[in-house]
């Protein structure tokens, strides 16, 4: 089957075919860093991981996801905290990769940073002053919006009636409001390198744009990133990358992944509302929020709610469950291939639901039949699917005893049971309820009895 994707430039979903044969290019924005990641900027490094795993099935790719590592963001946290800018960005590159592959993303084939392409952005910039696509103001360099006749194609946006609408105040140096900036100037206490147009440091639009070129080449396969850069970052990157290139393509397929929200709120600091993936992994395990995270198709939005996490663990403890005691010898998973509908619905402009509806289905099939040889191959194709969705990643006897990072083990289980026995012994019935309170949010139930008392997860 052809692969098919939703792609944004054309509106519509359109058969995949790379520039080379046998070879594909891709692009993901990755994260500015300047704080941990929420559960937000997760969904497209997680959808995107999927479509690498999927790509690499067929063809040899190359993927690229970039560090955004020069930001007035990160500025502003460096002033906040007193930190130096270095320390800064330091720690939350080591803190996305760690968190992301708490979530099974597996890591990109290049990942540069934005401060290491100063040189190419220059060099980009000279050219499209050249070509008469920017021009120089009082320090800046900005792009011509009006010099590029397709601006807006992108994000579906007419560009006459952008202006006419526009909210933008009007910098001094700009010949008009949608202009953006390709340099700006840096005062002493800023970051800065020396270019032709004085000290100064690139706009975030640019630093893509050099990125792509210099590892990707002028025209990659895809370009992907989540719905919010649609406009302007990608439409900026679009322009200026077609500009500097005397027309050329830019990407031949742009695919985003839609929002999320929470509750149906947009998620934001001023709602409390934001989840931060390092402190949900601390007591989640990654494979029940990646679930999560593919639950919905990529293309929509997704709405996150208190039972999202409860579900998707309720979810994984079926597949979990539906090869526990089943032996699968290491020669026989390793030659074991995914369920071939699985790869038909993927291969479908991503279509998780459908892949993850399969997979329950492999997984009841497993319930039901009772010859071992039927059932060893059914968990190893269910074993397979889970390896190209990154889920099924752990032991089942592991992951239903809670020694999964993210889940209480037996172990502690056991030794909060002990606790609370102890102080209900002692009559201390409120210590005794807040063991229990401990339980039961680590969606552990205990049942006391004759016996003693037992317990079990129920997610």
């Amino acid at each position: 089957m052809t692969l098919r994707f939703h792609d944004t430039l054309q509106g519509k979903k359109v058969p995949f075919e790379p520039l080379k044969d046998g070879e594909v290019t891709m692009y993901l924005c990755g994260p500015t860093v300047y704080n941990y990641a929420h559960i937000g900027n997760a969904r497209p490094a997680v959808v995107f991981d999927l479509l690498t795993r999927l790509l690499r099935r067929s063809y040899k790719l190359t993927f690229a996801r970039n560090i955004t590592d020069v930001d007035d963001k990160i500025n502003a946290a460096a002033v906040e905290t007193g930190k130096p800018i270095d320390e800064i960005t330091a720690r939350f590159i080591k803190a996305y990769n760690d968190d992301m592959a708490a979530l099974g993303v597996q890591a990109p084939d290049i990942e540069p940073r934005a401060t290491e392409h100063i040189a190419e952005m220059i060099a980009m910039i000279e050219t499209l002053i050249s070509n008469g696509h920017a021009y120089e103001a009082e320090g800046h360099v900005l792009f011509d919006v009006s010099s590029h006749a397709e601006y807006g194609a992108l994000s579906k946006r007419d560009l006459r009636e952008m202006i006419a609408g526009s909210r933008v105040e009007v910098a001094p140096y700009k010949k008009a409001p949608h202009d953006f900036v390709l340099w700006k100037p840096s005062t002493p206490e800023l970051p800065g390198w020396d270019s032709p147009w004085g000290r100064g440091r690139p706009g975030w639009h640019l630093e893509c744009s050099a990125m792509v070129r210099k590892h990707l080449g002028e025209t990659i396969d895809i370009h992907a990133g989540g719905r919010d850069l649609i406009f302007p970052h990608h439409e900026n990157e679009l322009a200026q990358s077609r500009c500097a290139h005397d027309g050329a393509e830019f990407a031949r397929y742009w695919l985003h992944n839609g929002f999320l929200s929470m509750d149906s709120e947009k998620m934001s600091k001023s709602l409390g509302n934001v989840l931060l993936v390092h402190d949900m992994i601390k007591t989640i395990p990654g494979e029940v929020i990646r679930l999560a995270l593919l639950g919905a198709h990529y293309h929509q939005p997704l709405d996150w709610s208190d039972d999202t996490i409860g579900s998707a663990k309720r979810m994984l403890d079926r597949l979990y469950g539906a090869v526990r005691g089943i032996e699968v010898s290491a020669k026989t998973r390793k030659a074991a291939q995914p369920s071939a509908k699985l790869i038909e619905v993927l291969e479908d402009d991503l279509n998780t639901p459908k892949a993850l509806a399969e997979m329950f289905a492999m997984a009841k099939e497993l319930n039901k039949t009772s010859n071992d040889a039927e059932r060893e191959r059914l968990a190893s194709t269910l074993y397979a699917s889970g390896d190209l969705m990154g889920l099924l990643q752990s032991d089942p006897e592991s992951w239903f005893a809670g020694d999964v990072e993210g889940q209480l083990s037996a172990d502690d289980i056991e030794a909060l049971i002990e606790k609370r026995n102890e102080a209900r012994a002692a009559k201390d019935f409120q210590a005794a309820d807040t063991y229990r309170d401990q339980l039961t949010d680590a969606g552990i139930k205990i049942e006391d009895g004759v016996d003693g008392t037992s317990w079990r997860r129920v997610g």
